[in-house]
């Protein structure tokens, strides 16, 4: 299926950046069944893209039609908004106007990416995700469910889960329609859950016991401690788990529903196919 908007980006790979991640990888696979060239970012890619490396960076990004764009490890980082005010400065010096930018939902320092995006000259579209679905299947929280407890330090707060795949479609349809550039995608599930509420349909899907227990942050990090968490990471968990996760993000938004013409998936569904895979099977 070709682009919309001209034989031009057809003709040139889309790069991107964190394309083994959890919606990098699958924005990579949905270009390619698109018969559409891609380019992946990252170390190991040919050639290389490493955010530390800013040498990198030209040479991924030249000869390609659109990037979309995943910083790690967070846009909430020291250093993030530079980056990303200078990757779209390399990206329009070499001809790349169309970029789209995965962003966190209610974080302060992603806002400021997001600006100097908007800001840059570019074709942009920014794609405003809330917490990913696929971590508990995919991300940093599978060895809780398979060791039958989560433990966070995330109270009673309902959270709209989002579907990476949903992620992945938006992007997708940034990348390759026209009527996107410009347009800021706040992309959420169908409904709130706490996690104890995540927790118990993951249980219920996979038919195995896993309970949900707060925690406090100093018990959180003491527990990244032992397990040997470098301090900055643990840092940055803390801070989405307890900052981020306050009440700001407990709301549903549209984006799915204005950027794809259909609702989001709901996290009961994500579980089901998960549970399917055999991930949760230990």
């Amino acid at each position: 299926m070709a682009p919309t908007d001209g034989n031009a980006q057809e003709r040139k790979p889309t790069l991107v950046i964190g394309g083994t991640g959890k919606t990098g990888r699958r924005v990579a696979e949905r270009l390619a069944a698109r018969g559409l060239p891609i380019r992946i970012g990252s170390r190991s890619g040919t050639p290389p893209f490493d955010w530390e490396d800013r040498a990198s960076w030209a040479p991924a990004l030249r000869g390609t039609g659109a990037a979309y764009i995943t910083y790690f490890p967070d846009l909430a980082v020291q250093g993030a908004v530079a980056a990303i005010r200078d990757l779209a400065g390399v990206a329009l010096a070499n001809g790349v106007r169309r970029l789209v930018l995965l962003s966190g939902r209610g974080e302060e320092e992603a806002r400021h990416s997001e600006q100097v995006l908007q800001q840059s000259g570019a074709d942009w579209t920014i794609v405003r995700a809330s917490w990913f679905s696929q971590n508990f299947s995919e991300g940093a929280l599978l060895d809780a469910v398979l060791a039958g407890e989560i433990a966070l330090p995330a109270g009673a707060v309902g959270e709209p889960f989002i579907d990476a795949d949903d992620i992945a479609d938006v992007a997708v349809a940034a990348l390759t329609q026209g009527g996107h550039v410009g347009q800021l995608y706040e992309v959420t599930g169908p409904r709130l859950l706490t996690f104890a509420e995540a927790t118990a349909e993951i249980a219920q899907a996979s038919g195995r016991p896993v309970r949900y227990t707060e925690v406090s942050a100093a018990d959180f990090a003491a527990m990244m401690a032992e397990q040997a968490v470098p301090a900055e990471v643990t840092g940055l968990l803390t801070y989405l788990f307890t900052t981020v996760l306050d009440g700001r993000n407990a709301r549903l938004a549209d984006g799915v529903q204005r950027a794809l013409g259909r609702p989001p998936r709901d996290f009961a569904d994500y579980a089901r196919d998960a549970a399917a895979t055999g991930i949760w099977a230990g």
